[in-house]
């Protein structure tokens, strides 16, 4: 794994975006740090060994799900419980990608709020929120006055930006919308002194080969985790 100023944080994704560029969104104890549950299901800590203390039950309620990823502690506070998920894939890219023709790109916002949540509630379900796109940018096709697909920038530094929310609808798939919107949003990143990177799961073999071929870096394997309290996770064994 090369070492590159621009990749500073990216082993540490959630707590280096709300460390730095999602700072005033932050909800913090110390060295542990998350994100509204509203905004986004991703707490962060410092290092391995930082003191979580209480953190964990001042910022996660009961009934609450939060997902870890790249660090994880070294030591669990009593009552907590965290369950290991499948490495992601982080890659990145340094240069520019190859322009892909095709419709108009839009920039979203509170208007187009309701088709976003429409799309990704189809496509990608697991980790967007009422308020996740308050964390960046996000651009979309529209296709028959319908939200074809979309991306969106959610983590980052000073030095780089996460690629996030990249979704086609089922019924326009095939025609290089996700494409065109990785390239068009990857290139302006990049022009803007940033270095683009995303997370994949290795399990997402399409869209891992769309990556690979547009010419995306490997970086990692990062290591993903979701916290939950100990009565909770006896709880959901016993009713499953």
């Amino acid at each position: 794994m090369r070492h590159d100023p621009s990749e500073a944080g990216l082993d540490n994704p959630f707590f280096a975006a709300l460390d730095s560029l999602h700072r005033d969104v932050a909800l913090r104890r110390g060295d542990v740090a998350r994100y509204p549950a509203d905004v986004a299901p991703f707490l962060g800590i410092a290092h391995a060994d930082a003191d979580i203390g209480d953190a964990f039950d001042a910022l996660v309620p009961a009934g609450d799900e939060v997902l870890l990823l790249g660090v994880a502690p070294a030591r669990m506070s009593p009552g907590w419980r965290l369950e290991p998920f499948a490495d992601l894939a982080q890659m990145v890219r340094e240069e520019p990608l190859a322009v892909v023709d095709g419709p108009d790109i839009l920039e979203l916002d509170e208007r187009h709020r309701d088709d976003v949540l429409a799309l990704v509630a189809l496509v990608y379900p697991h980790y967007f929120r009422p308020r996740t796109m308050q964390l960046g940018r996000y651009f979309g096709i529209y296709q028959d006055g319908r939200l074809a697909a979309m991306i969106g920038e959610r983590l980052g530094t000073r030095h780089a930006r996460e690629m996030s929310a990249i979704c086609t609808h089922p019924d326009y798939a095939g025609r290089g919308l996700a494409r065109r919107l990785t390239a068009f949003l990857a290139n302006d990143t990049l022009r803007s002194g940033r270095l683009p990177f995303l997370h994949v799961s290795h399990a997402n073999t399409r869209a891992k080969q769309l990556y690979e071929r547009q010419g995306w870096r490997m970086r990692r394997d990062i290591p993903f985790w979701r916290l939950e309290r100990a009565d909770a996770a006896i709880s959901s064994r016993r009713s499953a």
